[in-house]
This record gives structure tokens, sequence and C-alpha cells, in this order.
């Protein structure tokens, strides 16, 4: 009985949680060159709590949609930091940056290709 008890318990508190949440959308800009980067940086942002992630290479903006505020734009920028993408407001780690294929290098004043 006590098990019923804590499991409907969770239970409820998961779902009010869940609704607490709501979408919400932001733009920021993040650097990369190619569709390999586009790639990644989309890939980093595969997470349940994101909506849409849509980054273009020419105007270097991603676009998001996620849940707010399990998640926040800041969050997903560190996440695309930490896989070697320079955000708005973080630097990707140099040993992770200088780990991407050579036409990812957008820091060598690499052309959009």
């Amino acid at each position: 009985m006590k098990a019923i008890i804590a499991f409907i318990f969770i239970t409820l508190t998961t779902v009010a949680f869940a609704q607490d949440n709501k979408v919400v959308q932001a733009e920021f800009t993040v650097e990369g060159i190619c569709n390999m980067c586009k790639s990644r940086i989309e890939n980093a942002l595969k997470i349940d709590e994101v909506r849409y992630a849509k980054w273009d290479k020419h105007s270097k903006i991603l676009k998001t949609a996620f849940l707010y505020p399990a998640v926040t734009a800041d969050s997903l920028q560190k996440r695309i930091a930490a896989v070697g993408h320079d955000t708005e407001n973080h630097k990707a780690p140099k040993d992770v940056y200088k780990n991407l294929p050579g036409c990812c290098l957008y820091r060598d004043g690499v052309k959009t290709h």
C-alpha cells in the first residue's frame, strides 16, 4: 500500500513539474563553417527538453525552442561550446576546438563552405 501511495505521489509530482515548463524560443550566434559543423551543433541539442534546433551556416544564427526552466538558452550555449563551437556567451575549450576536423576550424578565418 505504501508503495502504491509513493508511486502515485511521484507520478503526480512529475506531472506537476512537467506542467510548470513552458516552451520558449531563443536565437543566438554560434560559430561554424560547414554542414559537419551544422550537424554537430544541432546534435548537441538533441535532448528531450529541446523541441527545435536549427542552425544556419551563413547567418551563424541558431534558432531554438525548448522547455523552460528545465533548460535555458545559457545552458544550451554551454552544451554547444562543449562540442567545439563558440557562442555569444561561451567559448569552446581550446582542446575540444583543436580536435575538430580541419574544415571546421572557424577561428582560422576559413570561409563558410
